[in-house]
């Protein structure tokens, strides 16, 4: 499983960039704006195929999911532990993000999958994830519940090692959109894993 996160900040061609990335095979993408309004939203979704919309995971403005038809919501580590997510559990998938093992491991199977991070030094962070041993504690993982999905520092030349480690997925950012072409991207980190 390969997903793309959205950059914080607009960039050019992004929904262009988006659509092409769902059509090449793109499993889902996280609309990660923190600092877009509600309306700012709601322009960003109608901005994107309304086909592919059943593969959206809401950062924020959660409530927009049920005008949108879009039922699958990610929050963050805060809010999993102020209890935010529970009125859209019902019905819907939710997901989360860690960053060490041992939460990883503690987290019920409401959850459909978390983020672990970073995992080599981030691409669109500086100097974010240098000194991080997440990779190497993945052998204390005993969480069978739970889909363990990689985030940072992951590109076209790192995305098989990490599957290599048992992850069941991957997450891309900076990889995708510090890149002038993204899809081309998304293709080449399609093309290295081994099927």
């Amino acid at each position: 499983m390969i997903l793309v996160i959205t950059s914080e900040t607009i960039v050019p061609n992004e929904s262009e960039s988006i659509n092409q990335m769902f059509h090449e095979g793109l499993d889902l993408l996280h609309i990660r704006k923190p600092w877009i309004s509600e309306e700012e939203m709601i322009g960003f979704i109608k901005s994107i195929d309304a086909s592919f919309y059943g593969q959206l995971v809401l950062h924020s403005h959660h409530d927009l999911g049920q005008d949108y038809g879009i039922s699958r919501f990610h929050f963050r580590e805060e809010d999993r532990k102020e209890g935010k997510y529970t009125p859209f559990m019902a019905g819907n998938t939710i997901s989360t993000s860690v960053h060490d093992i041992n939460t990883y491991n503690t987290l019920e199977k409401e959850w459909e999958y978390a983020f672990i991070s970073p995992f080599f030094p981030s691409i669109s962070k500086k100097g974010y994830g240098i000194d991080s041993t997440v990779m190497e504690s993945l052998s204390q993982r005993n969480n069978p519940d739970v889909k363990l999905i990689a985030l940072g520092g992951i590109d076209s030349n790192r995305i098989q090692d990490v599957f290599d480690l048992g992850v069941d997925g991957v997450a891309l950012l900076g990889a995708v959109w510090e890149s002038d072409e993204p899809l081309s991207v998304l293709r080449k980190c399609r093309r290295a894993i081994k099927r």
